[in-house]
């Protein structure tokens, strides 16, 4: 009963979700010509509907901790994924606009990728890594100059709850060559918003901010290893029924 009850739940969710893209994309056409933070924050109120939906249609609600160690200046987020859940909440609740790095098909979604294009993400040809990574470090230290913060997900793809997957360096080799803080991100989206699933289920998504991490004195590997260390070990302290 339970079961079918998060079917239909999930159903008029996915429903809602498209309706609401298939409005909102070309609407934010209109805000083309505002100034970027004007814009992004205009587009971003689809991202606040959505995560609202969720609560309200299947009960994901969301809690957050340590947001006060965002830095009033240049930053690189990386965060565990787990979900698409934290690529909508993430856009609309971090206090700078966010540059996403992420495959250049996602551009090519009909609605949906037309709206993203007019952010200012850094789509890649992951077929490319070299002239990706060169791409990555020569477009996201312009936004960061501009005053964007440059969100990764060092895991590469979205990682089963409780499991863990291979930390990439690329998100440590921009700030390295950069110069720039990174912040880790844990969180626990999978529980209720899983992987490959159709079944949204309630719950609450822990996101927990750590501090920055300078990196001074350390190269790329380094420096992830100190943020994969404190991302697994949050992941725990969120959610400890899971790795027990």
């Amino acid at each position: 009963m339970q079961s079918a009850f998060c079917f239909v739940r999930s159903f008029i969710f996915m429903l809602v979700m498209i309706i609401a893209t298939l409005i909102w994309a070309p609407i934010c056409f209109l805000f083309a010509p505002l100034p970027y933070n004007q814009r992004y924050w205009a587009t971003a109120r689809w991202n606040v509907f959505i995560i609202w939906a969720a609560k309200i249609i299947c009960g994901i609600r969301y809690q957050t901790r340590g947001f006060e160690n965002f830095p009033d200046g240049p930053v690189i987020l990386l965060c565990k994924h787990q979900s698409a859940w934290e690529t909508i909440f993430l856009l609309m609740a971090t206090p700078r606009p966010l540059v996403f790095v992420f495959k250049k098909e996602i551009t090519y979604i009909p609605f949906f990728g037309w709206a993203i294009s007019l952010m200012k993400m850094i789509p890649i040809d992951r077929k490319k890594a070299k002239d990706a990574f060169a791409q990555v470090v020569s477009v996201g230290r312009e936004r960061l100059r501009d005053g964007q913060w440059v969100i990764m997900f060092p895991e590469g793809t979205r990682i089963a709850v409780g499991k863990k997957g291979n930390y990439k360096g690329g998100g440590t080799r921009l700030a390295v060559e950069t110069n720039t803080p990174v912040i880790p991100i844990a969180l626990n989206s999978g529980e209720c918003w899983p992987k490959n699933s159709f079944i949204k289920r309630p719950g609450t998504v822990t996101v927990s901010v750590g501090k920055p991490i300078a990196p001074d004195n350390m190269n790329a590997n380094e420096l992830m290893s100190k943020v994969e260390d404190w991302i697994e070990s949050e992941m725990r302290v969120i959610s400890p029924q899971v790795y027990s």
